[in-house]
C-alpha cells in the first residue's frame, strides 16, 4: 500500500488516512487504490468493526488532483468508483473524521461515509461547477439525502460552502469538536459501535441503508431476511448471557 495512504488497525477500528498533506490531500490514483484496499481490509477482517476516515496535516480532502487529472490520471477504482470508495462504500459502518477542507471529491467521500465527525473550522463544498465538471462521484446524489434539498440544490449550482456548524444543523454532521479533535473524537465513536454485537452492527447498517425504497408491504420480510440469522445467532445468545451476568460480552462474529 502507498505511503500516501496510511492504515492503521486497533480495538477493532481500522483508521484510514489521507496523506497528501502538501497536495491538501488531494486524490490521485495511488490514493484510491490504497483506500480501495483498506475498504476491503476492513470488510474481510473478522477483528475489525468499524472505520474511521481522515485526512492527514489539518485537511481532510480537496477532492480529485486536477493536475494528474490533466495528465490523464483518473483516480476510479472499477467497482469502486472515486478513491475507490464513493460507488461502494464498506458493509461496515465508516466514520469520516473531517479537519479543514473537505471539498468536491472529499465531500463526496464524506457523503459516502456512514457518520461525521467534524471540528468547527471543517467546511464542505461540491465546487465542481467553478471548474466546468459536475460532482459525479456521488456528491448530486446523497447531499439532498442529507440536508435540505433546496440547500443542497444552491450549493451544487453556486458551488459555495457549507461550514460545519450548519452541517451540523442541517444533521450531516454527528458531532462537533474543537479544531484539531475530530480524530479523537471518531475514534471514541468508533470503539463504542465496535463494542457492540459485530453481526447485530453490520445488519443494523444494512437494514437502515437498504430499506428506504422496500414496498411497504414487503418491507418487514426484507427486514427478516437480514434480522433473522442474527436473533439466532451465538453473539445474540452471549449478549443474553452476559447481561444476566453483568459482564461484557465476548463478541465471536457467529
Amino acid at each position: 500500500m502507498s505511503d500516501e495512504v496510511l492504515v492503521e488497525a486497533h480495538d477493532g477500528v481500522l483508521v484510514v488516512t489521507l496523506n497528501r498533506p502538501a497536495a491538501r490531500n488531494a486524490v490521485n490514483l495511488a490514493v484510491a487504490e490504497g483506500v480501495a484496499a483498506a475498504m476491503t481490509e476492513l470488510d474481510s477482517r473478522d477483528d475489525l468493526s468499524v472505520g474511521v476516515l481522515t485526512g492527514a496535516g489539518g485537511t481532510f480532502c480537496a477532492g480529485m488532483d486536477l493536475k494528474a487529472f490533466v495528465r490523464g490520471e483518473s483516480p476510479v477504482i472499477p467497482g469502486r468508483g472515486f478513491l475507490g470508495l464513493v460507488q461502494a462504500p464498506p458493509d461496515k459502518p465508516l466514520i469520516a473524521a473531517v479537519e479543514g477542507y473537505a471539498l468536491a471529491g472529499g465531500c463526496e467521500a464524506v457523503l459516502a461515509a456512514d457518520l461525521v465527525v467534524a471540528s468547527r473550522a471543517a467546511k464542505f463544498g461540491i465546487p465542481e461547477v467553478k471548474r466546468g465538471l459536475v460532482a459525479a462521484a456521488g456528491g448530486l446524489m446523497r447531499l439532498p439525502r442529507r440536508i435540505p434539498p433546496a440547500v443542497a440544490l444552491e450549493l451544487a449550482l453556486t458551488g459555495d460552502l457549507l461550514d460545519a456548524e450548519r452541517a451540523h444543523h442541517f444533521g450531516l454532521v454527528n458531532r462537533l469538536t474543537d479544531e484539531g479533535a475530530a480524530l479523537n473524537t471518531a475514534l471514541e465513536l468508533a470503539r463504542t459501535i465496535a463494542a457492540n454485537g459485530p453481526l447485530a452492527v453490520r445488519a443494523s447498517k444494512q437494514i437502515m441503508r437498504d430499506s428506504g425504497d422496500w414496498p411497504q408491504d414487503e418491507m418487514f420480510e426484507r427486514q427478516s431476511a437480514i434480522a433473522g440469522p442474527i436473533f439466532t445467532s451465538a453473539d445474540a445468545q452471549e449478549g443474553a448471557r452476559a447481561f444476566a451476568e453483568k459482564r461484557a460480552p465476548q463478541w465471536r462474529g457467529e
